[in-house]
């Protein structure tokens, strides 16, 4: 069996556009990416609001398509794909997060998977695959559904470098959750390290080809993936071993990979490396070797990362949890918007990202729409930081209308919608179908019965005879 390998490089702005290309050669990305496939680039968006270090970044995108077609790949295989959340507005998060800029203008589709798409259970998708699952048919005992599209499509993750409150760390493992769980995903989040690992088993079962590039350029430490503190470290990492190069970037972060349960576990089962001594390091190895002592997600964690941390597994996990498998369930939405967007982004996320945003990667980010690149990269980023729109009073008000839209789309009301419905169609039916009975002729309603008559004739004369 070939080593696990990773690439890791330094970049700056200027030459970063090559250096993706550069990345992801060295990790072999075209011995994995078939080029006669559909290639999906899974877009990560922790938060539809720009915090540094949350979401895939427009220069990241940028480089992955870029490299793709320089390396001849047809731009007609290649798109951009979105999950959605009840919490997270994906076509607020692709706006505010200048990736859709990015789509545009290389003229890409944009597929959200939540919109027209066909999903198929899992068990037509992967047959007997799904008896190993190590926890997502206790979960979901009727099964579960993923989108149709991904089964012999390449799949090319986006995420970014950055802790979590329910995983310690986020990377390419968790970026499939969003992707692959339909509306009821946060039914899994008291096993979330197991259900990582089932995620990638079917991964492995349904793609032609998976593959990872992370962006490290800011990185988030702290209760993330959003109320983070952001870091500048400008280093960006790839691998065809999911669980490889989130072992790496945990290291980076000064977490041991294998004190992380989804990553030993998946270790275990051998479903990729994530023992940094087994794990064959490209690029720029003195990098890899760095160690950035971040706190982690648990030591400074908010008011709402506490409270979830005590609905799935401390004392409110009884009397709480269960409502969030019912209708009641829109309660827990309503309290994380506001939370996040109506309190801690506008009146305490400026204050956390404020030297991220002065940063040459904060300036290139406010400028993006009226950079021109050359072949390396961004040679001049300009000299304005970013001012940003939704903080304050602004962010304020925009926050009610992410609470209306998660309240409206909540998986548990829509539910509720769709069996009202589903209840008016089957009685207008049957009431179609009585009427339809009623305005037949009546020999039409009658020849059951002149039928039993006249058998009973026949029978009858038979006996006399």
């Amino acid at each position: 069996m070939a080593k696990s390998k990773v690439a890791v490089l330094r970049t700056s702005p200027r030459t970063v556009l090559a250096d993706y290309h550069r990345l992801m050669n060295l990790a072999g990305y075209q011995d994995v990416i078939a080029k006669d496939a559909d290639t999906a680039l899974k877009v990560n968006i922790s938060w539809h609001f720009f915090y540094p270090g949350s979401s895939t970044t427009p220069w990241q995108l940028e480089g992955v398509i870029r490299a793709m077609k320089k390396d001849g790949y047809d731009p007609n295989l290649i798109h951009a794909c979105h999950n959605r959340t009840v919490v997270i507005d994906a076509h607020l998060g692709e706006r505010e997060n200048k990736q859709i800029n990015v789509i545009q203008a290389h003229g890409l589709r944009n597929i959200h998977l939540y919109e027209g798409e066909e999903w198929i259970h899992i068990r037509e998708a992967v047959g007997n695959l799904a008896d190993k699952f190590l926890v997502l048919n206790d979960v979901y005992p009727g099964g579960f559904y993923i989108p149709k599209r991904f089964i012999g499509e390449n799949i090319i993750h986006l995420p970014t470098v950055k802790t979590h409150i329910f995983t310690t760390t986020t990377g390419a493992m968790k970026n499939a959750f969003g992707g692959l769980l339909n509306e009821r995903r946060h039914w899994t989040h008291p096993v979330i390290h197991e259900t990582l690992v089932d995620l990638l088993m079917i991964q492995q079962h349904i793609h032609r080809g998976v593959f990872a590039v992370m962006d490290g350029t800011f990185a988030g430490d702290g209760p993330g993936p959003r109320c983070m503190i952001p870091y500048v470290k400008n280093v960006i990492l790839a691998s065809a071993d999911q669980v490889a190069i989130d072992a790496i970037a945990a290291k980076l972060m000064g977490i041991d990979p294998l004190s992380i349960k989804y990553i030993r576990i998946a270790h275990e089962m051998g479903l990729g490396c994530g023992d940094p001594d087994q794990i064959e390091i490209v690029g720029d190895e003195e990098v890899a070797h760095e160690n950035w002592h971040f706190v982690g997600p648990f030591q400074q964690m908010t008011f709402a990362s506490r409270m979830q941390h005590k609905i799935y597994w401390g004392p409110l996990k009884k009397p709480v949890e269960w409502s969030l498998k019912t209708v009641l369930a829109p309660w827990s939405y309503l309290a994380s918007v506001l939370y996040h967007d109506t309190f801690w982004y506008p009146f305490i996320g400026k204050q956390k990202m404020q030297a991220a945003l002065e940063s040459e990667w904060g300036r290139l980010f406010r400028n993006w729409e009226r950079l021109q690149p050359d072949e390396l990269g961004f040679p001049d980023v300009g000299e304005e930081a970013p001012r940003l729109q939704r903080v304050g009073m602004a962010a304020f008000w925009r926050s009610w209308g992410i609470l209306w839209t998660a309240l409206v789309e909540a998986p548990e009301l829509a539910a509720a919608r769709r069996r009202r419905q589903h209840a008016a169609q089957t009685a207008a039916t049957a009431a179609d179908a009585t009427a339809r009975s009623a305005a037949s002729p009546i020999w039409r309603r009658l020849w059951p019965f002149l039928l039993a008559l006249l058998a009973l004739f026949v029978l009858t004369r038979r006996r006399r005879r």
